[in-house]
């Protein structure tokens, strides 16, 4: 049997919202293969295809449940009636613009979705460990070239970065209020945060996401037209995503350090910042044809030109890293996205393949920081 980077999740109960989404389902993909039981809470996929159905997501769970995070009194029912040892909460709107045109579902899902999982942690008083997924938007973006950190003024100026901001200061109020690390012995919550942001890979139908409209235009031999080519980002493929994110829920779970309650960037290495024209003309190269053009007139939607996350802190706290490097990432997706494209009903093979080709990498992943004494803070 092969080694298992995160030993403390197996056999774990794991409670994850979103998990119809595009990570929470991966990431679901990938607990069933730690040897996890998984309750999902969420509602309904809403693009279609979605990875949910074509990855038959659904087989891999204890239970599927069709919910929404606004609703408290349902959401603490499956969290009690489930007993998880970990809660991994996704569930969000997660579309900018969609922010513009609904602010109120944008910030009621965002921040009262997060505050009710936390709420129901309170109310439980039970021992469980806490990961809430938020976003690179939390942070109020100067256009800085140098990486934000965990540090740093969260609040960015438009609604849905608004909500992923207040989101962080929701959680930090229930650490420092009702679940502090000093006390941890007694309330027996460990509770952190992750904090990432243009996440690519197979699976996503996500409205208004590059990399889908990239795939629905030259799968229809449409040139891909593109909003912003010169805005620069972060790139990182969903599976180096959720090692991160792993890794976080694993040491939350080991309790050998309150250092993991915390916040949390997960991105990748610097140098991996690549325009949004740069990142579809390797698509195009990897696909094989297909052509951009610019915008007809300028966006209209408040989007920031430039954003870098610093990951020092995960890299030194966690002993994470990076593996796949953008354009690693890039061809892993259009690989996914081909193999879709000649045969849907199989496209669970292709998925595994890349699951396990990832951890495989991480195992063999001579990096080793100077940390994890294991010593308590």
């Amino acid at each position: 049997m092969k080694p298992n980077p995160f030993e403390n999740l197996s056999g774990k109960r794991v409670f994850v919202t979103g998990h119809t989404g595009f990570k929470g389902s991966w990431l679901v993909k990938w607990l069933a293969k730690l040897g996890t039981s998984v309750r999902g809470f969420a509602l309904a996929p809403e693009s279609s295809p979605n990875h949910f159905l074509v990855g038959s997501v659904e087989e891999d769970l204890e239970k599927h449940v069709v919910g929404d995070v606004r609703d408290l009194k349902h959401l603490t029912s499956e969290i009690d009636e489930f007993d998880p040892h970990l809660i991994i909460h996704f569930a969000a709107q997660s579309i900018v613009s969609r922010g513009y045109s609904d602010p109120v579902e944008t910030i009621s899902t965002n921040v009262m979705g997060t505050t009710h999982v936390l709420e129901s942690v309170r109310l439980r008083k039970r021992e469980c460990a806490v990961l809430v997924i938020t976003s690179d938007k939390c942070y109020e973006n100067v256009e800085q070239v140098w990486g934000y950190r965990e540090s740093d003024a969260m609040g960015e100026k438009d609604p849905y970065g608004g909500s992923k901001g207040a989101a962080e200061l929701i959680i930090r109020s229930y650490r420092s209020s009702f679940f502090p690390t000093r006390a941890i012995e007694s309330h027996k919550v460990w509770l952190a945060s992750a904090r990432a942001g243009n996440v690519i890979g197979g699976g996503d139908w996500t409205e208004n996401a590059l990399l889908v409209d990239v795939f629905k235009s030259l799968s229809q031999n449409n040139p891909v037209k593109l909003r912003r080519p010169k805005a620069n980002r972060p790139w990182q493929h969903v599976l180096q995503c959720l090692s991160g994110y792993l890794t976080i829920a694993d040491q939350l779970l080991g309790q050998k350090t309150t250092r993991v309650c915390d916040s949390f960037n997960i991105g990748p290495m610097p140098g991996n910042e690549w325009t949004v024209e740069n990142v579809v003309e390797h698509y195009i190269q990897f696909w094989g044809s297909g052509s951009w053009i610019g915008p007809d007139s300028p966006s209209t939607m408040g989007e920031s030109s430039i954003l870098r996350l610093a990951i020092d802190k995960a890299i030194w706290e966690l002993n994470w890293r990076p593996i796949w490097d953008v354009s690693k990432s890039i061809e892993e997706t259009v690989r996914w996205y081909q193999a879709f494209l000649e045969s849907p009903t199989t496209i669970n093979e292709t998925t595994h393949q890349q699951i396990e080709a990832f951890q495989n990498e991480m195992l063999v992943d001579e990096f080793s920081p100077c940390l994890t004494s294991g010593v308590d803070s």
